[in-house]
């Protein structure tokens, strides 16, 4: 992550050093878009349980989900330079996915599903207007995001993470934007136990397993809104 947030960077910079004469009013004021995301999940992790052993066992996760989704966003855009502006802004993003986690290690038995859902992103764009009508970001933003399980676990907290990117936006005359954004969004961990209240062998998770994973999200952005 600590790479990724120096390149960003980087490149920001030199775009700064190296931007046309263009004028930041062209991309100021509100906005609001429809976006449409793919993105790509992934869950490192393990379970571990003590109950019936002598010493704790445990079963590695390493999953992966991919996944297309809808959102929306808004924002305001605010000039403080010639050719730099200040995005501030939330975006919302609407789906789920969902990772299966199917052990086999002896005293760890138990199936049991992890899901991230609703994504909500407040964030900061440091913006440079490259010229009338096109733009460069990078995005420092904090994102949560809904958890749900199946199985015989209890349902963990919700997700609270940092969200990454790098982008560009191009407005036409009649205020029409299109934006492009790749970036990568790192959560905290999932932490949960089982509940020892299942009926049946293999869905009976006892209260000594615990499950931690930790999600990280890389994604590709593409919107299409208005700025008034």
């Amino acid at each position: 992550m600590n790479k990724l947030k120096t390149m960003l960077c980087a490149v920001f910079t030199l775009c700064l050093v190296n931007t046309a004469h263009a004028d930041s009013s062209n991309f100021a004021g509100p906005y609001v878009g429809l976006s449409l995301i793919g993105a790509g999940v992934e869950l490192d992790g393990e379970s571990r349980s003590s109950a019936g052993t002598s010493a704790a066992v445990e079963d590695e996760v390493q999953a992966g989900a991919a996944l297309a989704v809808a959102g929306w966003e808004v924002g305001y855009a605010l000039p403080v330079g010639a050719t730099l502006l200040l995005d501030v802004g939330a975006n919302f993003l609407s789906g789920e996915a969902k990772v299966d986690h199917n052990t086999d290690a002896v005293g760890a038995a138990g199936n049991v599903s992890f899901t991230i859902s609703d994504v909500v992103t407040a964030y900061i764009a440091p913006t440079i207007a490259l010229s009338d009508t096109s733009s460069i970001y990078v995005k420092f933003g904090i994102s949560e995001a809904g958890t749900g399980v199946t199985g015989d676990i209890r349902t963990p907290a919700d997700l609270k993470g940092e969200t990454f990117a790098i982008g560009t936006r191009t407005v036409l005359e009649s205020g029409i934007f299109i934006r492009t954004e790749a970036g990568m969004t790192d959560y905290n961990g999932i932490s949960t136990a089982g509940k020892g209240e299942g009926t049946v062998a293999l869905d009976l998770i006892d209260t000594n397993t615990t499950y931690a994973v930790d999600p990280t999200v890389a994604y590709g952005q593409v919107s299409l809104g208005m700025r008034f």
